[in-house]
């Protein structure tokens, strides 16, 4: 009986969520030429996979385990249900049909619709499961999955966003290498870097060195300055040249830290 109530509740709310997320993902394409910045990691990445439906999929699936792994371990969703695996998974359903991407990944309707269905699949199937696996089973399952999520976050993907930027121009796998590898440097992963670099150098590539792209490449590298300072990379990367820390920095870092 439990288990009824929480598939009948998964229904609702997979079938919401999954039909905003359909749509607001397919609006991201048809959007102003100003847009927010918390849909860029979703239009970047779909925009990665090129309108291969088994890109797409693929895409998803890695993130798909990860998210299941937190569903069963913590109890919690994260944010790759409505940011990557129900968007990607709803474009690689309509492509595999239709390769036209105008009518199929940037059409609401069409996006919604299969978004909901996605959506009522997922996160069905992630409460049941959850529910249903008892707890002595719970941390080997979080021992499995994790490290098979995190190998394909963080090798798998890096490796296909450079390859997109490379393929995307000689100026965009430029930048996407020299901020891939600084990212993979200061945290850790080379995707946010690759995605900075393939939006600065499509950016030129297109309007060429104007405001607005000096402004992009302004940002990404205070990003990149901002980042490595809160995580502390300068400091390691001077104890890594056995070099000594200046006193005014270790002040400096002390006075930011202080809560």
């Amino acid at each position: 009986m439990n288990v009824l109530v929480i598939l009948f509740q998964s229904v609702i709310i997979g079938g919401l969520v999954g039909f905003a997320t359909g749509v607001g993902a397919a609006r991201m394409f048809t959007a102003p030429a100003t847009q927010a910045l918390g849909a860029f990691r979703t239009l970047g990445e779909m925009n990665a996979a090129e309108g291969d439906p088994a890109s797409h999929f693929s895409f998803g699936l890695g993130f798909f385990f990860n998210a299941w792994a937190s569903t069963v371990g913590a109890g919690a969703f994260t944010q790759d249900i409505t940011h990557r695996v129900i968007p990607n998974w709803a474009a690689a359903a309509l492509l595999t049909k239709n390769k036209d991407v105008a009518a199929t990944v940037h059409n609401p309707k069409k996006m919604g619709l299969v978004g909901t269905v996605i959506g009522i699949i997922v996160v069905a199937f992630l409460n049941v499961t959850s529910s249903s696996i008892p707890a002595s089973l719970q941390v080997t399952a979080v021992k499995v999955l994790v490290p098979a999520a995190d190998q394909l976050i963080n090798l798998v993907m890096p490796i296909l966003f450079w390859l997109a930027a490379i393929d995307a121009g000689r100026r965009s796998g430029l930048f996407g290498t020299v901020f891939g590898g600084i990212s993979a440097l200061i945290m850790g992963n080379a995707v946010p870097g690759v995605v900075l670099g393939i939006l600065v150098g499509k950016g030129v590539d297109e309007i060429g060195w104007t405001r607005t792209t000096k402004i992009i490449l302004i940002a990404a590298i205070t990003l990149f300055v901002l980042s490595g300072f809160f995580r502390g990379f300068d400091l390691n990367l001077l104890k890594s040249f056995n070099l000594g820390t200046p006193n005014w920095l270790d002040q400096l870092h002390q006075m930011m830290s202080v809560k």
